[in-house]
Order: structure tokens, then C-alpha cells, then sequence
């Protein structure tokens, strides 16, 4: 058996070391790094280089393990073990110097998250949990706000670049928590969202579009943390299903009944 502590430990070193690399790049990038994936989805070599870094340390720690990659500069899958990695979430805060974007690794070990680590480099804050461990910022203890109430309540979530479909149903939502709750912040980040949910400062974080690196890390630390994680139909399928509702208990059964409301 692993020692997920031991794996934690050597991930959140990983983790600064590649966020350290991320902040001295952003005054470097030039508009003609900035390359298009898809429409509003862009890449520098900041991510893709940051990316190898992080496969190249990773593949020492654990080196039966394969990848799950936002960049694919390794995606190799293994049976047992797969890292799942955004190098840099938040690439369009990051372009157009937004002083908000992390790195974001996980561990999955068969289906289930292991190890989750989320660093920040803007304000030094590393969110991290591994299997069994409470949450942590930093080395602190951190636990969700639960509010009683929706209207104390502060959401954040995000818009897909590409996915229109669910828009309409998305914006009623949106407008749902802009009228009943304290506010929806819209930071550009999902592994930030959630690792600010998890520490209590938002109370819930939802959002449909997503990849696996986007939301890996973050839910085992949500978990940990106290808080709940779901689909938008509180099924279990937020991973690799597009969607997730990421929040404290109460807020958690709020959003579920506001996306059931209005068709989501």
C-alpha cells in the first residue's frame, strides 16, 4: 500500500516549484504565445512546459502510475494509479495577467481520489488532502462555512467557452442566486473555486463544461473539508461526467434544488 501523506508531501513540493515557474513566466508571455485550442481556449508554453515539469517529477514519485493531462504530454493510462493534471487552471486569467490561477494534481487510485493538491502561487496558498486526512491551507486545518440560510450565502461558478446549449436554463440559474443568495463570483478558475468553498470562502460552487483536471484535486479536498460533492442530479457522476455542484450541506441542497428548478 502507498503512503498517500508521503505522496501529499512530495506533490505540494512539486506543485510550488511549478507554480513558482508560473509566476515568473506571466510578464514574459507575448501575444504571439498565446496559441487557440478552441474557441476562448487558449495555451502558452507556460502551460505546456509547466505540464512536463510536473509529469517528469511526477513519474519518480510513483512510476507505475499514467496521466490524465490537460496538455497530453503524457497520456499514458495505467490499471491501478493515474495522476490528473492542469498545469495551469485559469489560462485566461493568466494571459491577460488576472492575478488568479493554480496548479492543480491529483492522485486516483482505481476511481477514487487519493490525493488532491491545489497552489496558488499569487497569494502562497497551497490547498491540499490525502485519503483519510482532514483538508488543509497552508498546513492549517480547513472546514466549509455552512450558512442556514441561502440568502447569507455566497456562490461562485464559471461559463463554458463552448458548451451553449444548457445557456438559457444556465443564465436562469445564475439569476436564481443573484436574487436570493449573497452574490456569484465568477473568479475564471474551478480548482480555485472549490478550494475557496472548501476553506469557507464561498458557501457553494457549481458548474457544467468541466474536464477531470479541473475538478480532481478539489474534490477530495472539498470532501475532507466537510463539504459535498455531486453531478447536477446529486449522482455521483462530477469526475468525468462535465458537471459539478461542489459546496457546504445547506448550499450543496439549495443549488441541487435551483438546477432542478429550472431544467438542469
Amino acid at each position: 500500500m502507498i503512503n498517500y501523506k508521503d505522496i501529499c508531501d512530495s506533490v505540494i513540493a512539486i506543485s510550488k516549484v511549478a507554480g513558482n515557474f508560473l509566476m515568473t513566466e506571466i510578464e514574459k508571455i507575448k501575444v504571439t504565445d498565446i496559441k487557440n485550442k478552441g474557441v476562448r481556449d487558449f495555451v502558452t508554453y507556460v502551460d505546456v512546459n509547466a505540464e512536463k515539469m510536473i509529469v517528469e517529477a511526477l513519474k519518480k514519485i510513483l512510476p507505475e502510475a499514467g496521466f490524465i493531462t490537460e496538455e497530453g504530454v503524457e497520456t499514458h493510462r495505467a490499471e491501478k494509479y493515474n495522476w490528473i493534471i492542469d498545469p495551469l487552471d485559469g489560462t485566461t486569467n493568466f494571459v491577460n495577467k488576472v492575478p488568479i490561477y493554480c496548479t492543480s494534481i491529483a492522485l486516483m487510485e482505481d476511481s477514487e481520489i487519493v490525493v488532491g493538491v491545489i497552489y496558488e502561487p499569487n497569494l502562497d496558498e497551497c490547498f491540499y488532502a490525502y485519503k483519510n486526512s482532514k483538508s488543509y491551507l497552508n498546513g492549517e486545518v480547513i472546514t466549509v462555512h455552512d450558512k442556514p440560510e441561502l440568502i447569507s450565502s455566497l456562490f461562485a461558478t464559471g461559463f463554458p467557452y463552448q458548451e451553449y446549449e444548457k445557456m438559457d436554463e444556465y443564465v436562469k440559474v445564475f439569476k436564481y442566486f443573484l436574487s436570493n443568495s449573497s452574490g456569484v463570483r465568477r473568479l475564471g478558475s474551478a480548482a480555485v473555486d472549490i478550494a475557496y468553498t472548501a476553506c469557507g470562502r464561498f458557501q457553494g460552487f457549481y458548474e457544467f463544461g468541466l474536464k477531470p483536471w479541473d475538478v480532481a484535486a478539489g474534490v477530495i479536498i472539498i470532501k475532507q473539508a466537510g463539504g459535498v460533492v455531486s453531478d447536477f442530479k446529486n449522482g455521483n457522476n462530477y469526475l468525468f461526467g462535465a458537471e459539478i455542484v461542489a459546496a457546504a450541506p445547506t448550499a450543496h441542497k439549495e443549488t441541487i434544488k435551483a438546477l432542478e428548478m429550472f431544467g438542469l
